[in-house]
């Protein structure tokens, strides 16, 4: 579908909490992962200033946030527990000296201090990163996951309609346990890639890419949810902490635009829900026109189809920023973090679907692996340590061998996708060349075939050098770990492993503490 608010396009300005929707002229998107900003004193353009004190309600609560605002934004971080549960990390990182403070709608969110001399190494640089122990994500931006599965525990079918970088999307595979399947949709071509290799350093191996506008899903897809996740595209009024430009191109007109985008976008959402479906709407934004107004508008349409889930008693503390309506209005001053807006709502009947998209998928480039193959393949990946579970099924493009999580099968015929759960290896006459993706995912810690790297080994393997154990080597292709965690596949070549870390992987710069 056509985005008929042509006007205005999608500005990603490093927040891992949602994206930011700016009015830019001839400008191409441009896409950062983290900023440095030279000067800290935020914009505020005078009409937020006034929009701000109409929503706050009064002079003292506007002080407060226009002072909260100039503070630096506290680093936070959540524990990955598809790798490992949060009391092991909690002892393997003890001897770094990190002050570790609980988040209160997290169990696996903390606010992180370090010691002025580890800021010189990048907290992307350390070793758990890298491999994928934790995810570097804002405090407030894991507060939609945690209402949506504090609500649905055990989805089956979940959609995160803008997904990228991957914060709320690898959240959710961890609270499901790699069970189920996530359709992660982002609308923007170049962090798609951003997305994947996300996912990938985490170890999620149930998911399905779309690189579609939102828009499509209620039409392509109805009802086929049991959980949806809409962080929708905002203007990024509750990001300023972490980009004092974050509101320079601000306007009150170009508010109005975005939130005739959300409602579409909602709309869209509310259609692929299953009836008795759960929907949260986030935004990083403050305005009530961009929240309150949005959820409004599709309660209005669908009075009947639709009701509030209130979020009272999400966590300790969360009466401080309940409206009314039940929804999270948080300030930056109400919890020391970004700004956050969160809605959750339920679809209590079916509604008359949307008219059919038109478009043509084309032929399917996979088939499914025969069965007399399976047990064949599983038998060769259990050589070099790699094991799945039942409910991903294997399939075949070419010389490709995929893992596809099964609830994902039946949406085949119905949407395309850019890419569906694992590639698991490339077939030869010889065998198989395992992809790292598959390693990092299911590699077993137990695995006969273990290489563990010391801290210097580990360090050459991420620049993408061949290591030299000094143990003998159990077999001819080893999975090589270090802090008990797989970082690749490696053959042996005499005494030496071959690096075969991606290209596109590989780390310059200070890594670890060396």
């Amino acid at each position: 579908m056509g985005n008929r608010h042509s006007s205005t396009q999608l500005i990603h300005r490093g927040s891992e909490s949602c994206p930011i929707f700016l009015p830019v002229i001839n400008s191409p998107p441009a896409y950062f992962l983290e900023i440095t900003v030279s000067n800290p004193a935020p914009h505020f353009p005078p009409a937020f200033i006034d929009l701000m004190r109409d929503t706050l309600g009064n002079d003292a609560q506007l002080a407060a946030f226009l002072a909260i605002s100039q503070q630096p934004l506290r680093r936070s971080l959540r524990v990955n527990t598809l790798k490992i549960s949060v009391v092991d990390f909690l002892q393997q990182v003890s001897g770094y000296g990190w002050q570790l403070e609980p988040i209160p709608w997290c169990a696996e969110g903390f606010w992180i201090q370090r010691a002025e001399a580890d800021e010189a190494l990048p907290l992307g640089s350390v070793a758990e990163h890298l491999s994928g122990l934790f995810y570097i994500q804002e405090a407030s931006s894991m507060l939609p996951v945690s209402a949506l599965i504090d609500r649905v525990p055990q989805p089956e079918t979940v959609m995160d309609m803008a997904a990228a970088p991957g914060s709320k999307t690898t959240q959710l595979a961890a609270l499901m346990q790699n069970q189920g399947a996530i359709v992660a949709n982002e609308f923007s071509a170049s962090r798609v890639k951003v997305l994947h290799a996300n996912l990938s350093r985490c170890g999620v191996s149930n998911t399905a890419l779309t690189h579609f506008d939102g828009r499509v899903f209620g039409a392509a897809l109805p009802e086929q949810f049991d959980a949806i996740l809409l962080d929708a595209p905002c203007s990024g009024e509750g990001v300023i902490r972490k980009d004092a430009d974050a509101l320079r191109n601000w306007s009150l007109e170009s508010t109005h635009d975005i939130a005739a985008t959300q409602r579409d976008l909602l709309e869209s959402a509310f259609h692929a829900l299953k009836p008795g479906g759960t929907l949260v709407y986030s935004t990083c934004t403050l305005n009530r026109i961009e929240n309150q107004q949005v959820i409004e508008d599709l309660l209005q349409r669908y009075p009947q189809a639709v009701e509030i889930d209130s979020l009272t008693g999400l966590f300790a503390g969360a009466e401080q920023a309940l409206t009314p309506e039940g929804f999270l209005h948080v300030f930056p001053m109400l919890f020391d973090s970004e700004g956050f807006f969160v809605a959750r709502l339920r679809k209590t009947a079916a509604v008359a679907p949307l008219p059919a998209p038109h478009y043509k998928l084309g032929k399917l480039p996979f088939t499914p692996v025969p069965r007399k193959l399976v047990e064949d393949i599983r038998q060769a990946a259990k050589k070099v340590g790699l094991y799945w579970e039942e409910t991903q099924e294997l399939w075949q493009r070419d010389k490709e061998l995929w893992l596809f999580p099964t609830p994902i099968v039946p949406m085949l015929a119905r949407v395309r996708f850019s890419r569906i759960g694992l590639k698991l290896a490339e077939t030869f006459p010889k065998g198989y060349r395992w992809q790292h993706e598959a390693i990092v995912a299911l590699a077993s810690p137990q695995a006969s075939n273990r290489v563990e790297l010391t801290e210097e080994q580990a360090h050459e393997w991420y620049r993408g050098r061949d290591v030299y154990p000094e143990q003998p080597l159990p077999a001819d292709e080893v999975i090589v770990t270090f802090q008990q965690q797989p970082l690749g596949l490696a053959k042996k070549v005499n005494t030496r492993l071959k690096n075969s870390y991606p290209r596109e992987l590989v780390r310059d710069g200070k890594l670890f503490r060396l």
